[in-house]
């Protein structure tokens, strides 16, 4: 039997290292479609902000309330905000740093090698991040080698790790966050605005849904198994149904349903998990526009936080009164919340 707080240390730093990973990803994802877009093009960082569900901590933070006309962030201002501001619980450096609290805490339950990974990971963001924030080409380095590092460090759970109880809820955490972090992903598109040119547009769709295939690692898996040819129906399809494919959201789900039927009392966790793969199943959306699939992508979003509660109700909060609260739950609050 597993204390309810180490099963919730567990899924937090299975969620803090997906986050970390994942924010990498939609910053690279990002800077590519920004070299890609032509002159009367709209797009910013600003709206990687907004994607990413942190604009209102990032007004509170960084733009001045009491200016009527406040220029737009600088895109230094954002990175840092992203990457190595503390205050802000999902940059890069905060879930790093949550995650290795987390293992130090865990050392036991966990392969010996994670310590010096996760702690090695924590000292390489903490020394780079903000040259990370001044130069792109920096940034891309530092970015690059926090993702390769979050998969060394998923190989050594997967490899050498049992397959019992407190793994299951490391695959729990991970795949809640990673389904969440690709639909933000695809959701980076739809805030693009293009010239109204109907061949300059096609071929510039091409180009960013390539990006955000690469973001993903997903290009080369997409031009096995669906086309060489990239079109936004086929892209969209693929990262939200293809069970092949180990980001899709749908492949995220059949990893959070055969987790939870593992577990004990998961029979709500099952249901929710099962409705929602229902629902995206039978939603098609290669008849949205951008508007509608930003909606609908935003109510994706809700249904995986509701199954984010679901589990944390039933196996993280029963053994907390009202009195007794986890030295970092404000932190994963708002974590979870965006």
């Amino acid at each position: 039997m597993m204390l309810a707080r180490a099963a919730e240390n567990l899924y937090w730093m299975a969620r803090y290292l997906e986050r970390a990973e994942n924010t990498a990803r939609l910053i690279n994802s990002t800077t590519h479609v920004l070299l890609d877009l032509p002159l009367g093009a709209t797009f910013g960082w600003a709206n990687l902000i907004e994607v990413a569900g942190l604009d209102e901590r990032f007004q509170q933070l960084y733009v001045e309330a009491d200016t009527d006309r406040p220029s737009p962030p600088s895109e230094e201002a954002i990175m840092r905000f992203l990457i190595e501001d503390s205050r802000n619980p999902s940059s890069i450096f905060s879930c790093v740093q949550y995650a290795r609290e987390n293992t130090r805490t865990l050392r036991e339950m966990l392969p010996a090698e994670m310590w010096e990974r996760i702690n090695s990971l924590y000292l390489y963001v903490r020394d780079n991040a903000a040259g990370a924030c001044r130069s792109r080409r920096e940034r891309y380095m530092v970015l690059n080698h926090i993702i390769e590092q979050r998969h060394a460090i998923v190989g050594l759970v997967s490899g050498t790790m049992a397959h019992d109880t407190a793994y299951q809820i490391i695959k729990l955490g991970r795949n809640v966050e990673r389904a969440d972090m690709t639909t933000r992903i695809l959701d980076l598109n739809s805030a693009v605005e293009f010239p109204k040119d109907g061949v300059l547009h096609e071929a510039l769709m091409e180009r960013i849904w390539m990006s955000t295939l690469n973001s993903l690692s997903a290009y080369q898996t997409y031009r096995q198994l669906i086309s060489m040819h990239v079109c936004s129906r086929d892209v969209i399809d693929f990262l939200l149904h293809d069970m092949r494919f180990p980001r899709s959201v749908e492949h995220c789900l059949c990893e959070i349903e055969s987790c939870a039927k593992l577990l004990p009392k998961s029979k709500q966790l099952q249901q929710l998990t099962a409705q929602l793969r229902h629902k995206i199943a039978q939603h098609h959306t290669s008849e949205l526009d951008a508007l509608a699939l930003h909606e609908y992508l935003d109510h994706l979003q809700a249904e995986l936080g509701e199954i984010h509660n679901a589990l944390t109700q039933q196996y993280f909060h029963a053994y907390q009164d009202s009195a007794t609260v986890h030295a970092s739950t404000q932190a994963e609050i708002e974590f979870a919340q965006q």
